[in-house]
């Protein structure tokens, strides 16, 4: 009797995440009987900042995020891809992936993952309130911040979440981010996004400091307190009937100054194979299917999955089950902003929100906040390698 390969693979903490992995995992054990793929999971905190290194020697299969590219680099804590799988297959997934996902983990000629998810913040609201409340979905920021004086709006204020809506507010008035090893961002427009931020915050409650995507999202669904959102990362659950209590629409987030298009930050998820997998060749063949165009228009997207391949975006069944989700979103994930990559940033990343979060709730000053954002930036970008 040939012993059973076993595959264990960890991902994060929701129903767009572990439900699909799990879909797949149980299909390709059926086509498969000698193997088994077990999916673990981790909060979504975890998932952004935790130690790629730890996780990569417990585990053959990790979901990542891009930023941890550079780690992945530094460690050799992961395969690299490009070596693993055929050029065309390679080039396919390139040529359909949503946005900048697959370019997302490519870092120094190499490739660390595979995209199997793919997301940004968009912007989200209640119909039925809006309704009620004689109110027109947004179309402005002028617009956000009137219906916010009515204590109608919500957003994200998790330092991290705070920190890339931060960013991506920054691009979408033009600036560049992180290019220099001294500033962030330019000073006039990191203090502009700031002030911007906070004035917003101004008409929304305190709680939702403690408040990720996930939470926004359950207390827009479970509550009627709040009927729309600017931008927090996407999730097409709570754009399908019968997953919450009630149904959340979205579309893509509303211009800063008009004429120019809001640029997300680019989020989802890739799949990677640890380096040290005993049994990589099964690990590679469950990655193509699971990256494949056929399971990521249907049993992944189907199962709760938000796909990386624009293919699947634009596939009719999905957007009939999700009220639209994927159309009215597309747009988003295409202008989404990659983030930096290198080795040092995820760390950066955990630490950057806390001085905007105080900013916001009150203390210090554009200026101040700034000051110690870059203070933060540049200890993180020491003994870095140059991306190319």
């Amino acid at each position: 009797m040939r012993s059973r390969t076993l595959l264990r693979g960890i991902a994060w903490h929701h129903s767009r995440a572990l439900p699909p992995l799990v879909a797949t995992a149980q299909r390709f054990e059926e086509l498969h009987a000698e193997v088994d793929v077990r999916w673990e999971r981790r909060s979504l905190h975890d998932f952004g900042h935790a130690d790629l290194t730890s996780l990569a020697s417990h585990y053959d299969l990790l979901v990542i995020d891009h930023p941890a590219m550079g780690e992945a680099y530094d460690s050799h804590a992961l395969v690299d891809l490009s070596e693993s799988f055929e050029a065309a297959f390679l080039e396919n997934l390139a040529s359909d992936s949503c946005g900048r996902s697959y370019e997302s983990y490519c870092y120094q000629g190499k490739v660390f993952a595979l995209p199997i998810d793919a997301a940004a913040p968009a912007a989200s609201y209640r119909p039925d309130l809006l309704h009620r409340a004689d109110a027109e979905i947004p179309q402005t920021w002028n617009d956000v911040l009137n219906l916010a004086r009515k204590k109608l709006v919500v957003m994200p204020g998790f330092h991290a979440d705070v920190f890339l809506n931060f960013m991506g507010m920054c691009v979408s008035l033009g600036a560049s981010i992180g290019v220099g090893a001294e500033e962030l961002v330019d000073s006039g427009t990191g203090r502009q996004c700031l002030q911007l931020l906070r004035e917003l915050a101004s008409f929304i409650p305190a709680e939702i400091y403690e408040w990720n995507p996930i939470a926004v999202y359950e207390n827009m669904a479970a509550s009627d307190l709040y009927a729309f959102c600017p931008f927090a990362f996407s999730y097409s659950n709570y754009s399908r009937t019968g997953f919450a209590k009630n149904l959340i629409l979205f579309s893509n987030p509303v211009p800063l100054v008009q004429g120019r298009p809001f640029h997300s930050v680019l989020g989802g998820t890739g799949i990677a194979i640890s380096a040290s997998c005993k049994s990589p060749e099964v690990a590679v063949d469950y990655a193509r299917q699971l990256t494949g165009e056929t399971w990521q228009r249907t049993l992944y997207g189907l199962s709760g999955g938000q796909p990386a391949r624009r293919s699947a975006w634009k596939d009719s069944t999905l957007n009939r089950v999700s009220n639209g989700f994927f159309e009215r979103t597309l747009d988003s994930i295409e202008r989404a902003y990659v983030r930096p990559r290198y080795p040092r940033y995820v760390q950066f990343q955990a630490e950057a929100g806390v001085p905007i979060v105080r900013y916001l709730q009150g203390a210090g000053t554009p200026a101040s906040t700034l000051d110690q954002l870059n203070a933060l930036y540049r200890q993180s970008r020491r003994a870095i390698h140059p991306e190319h």
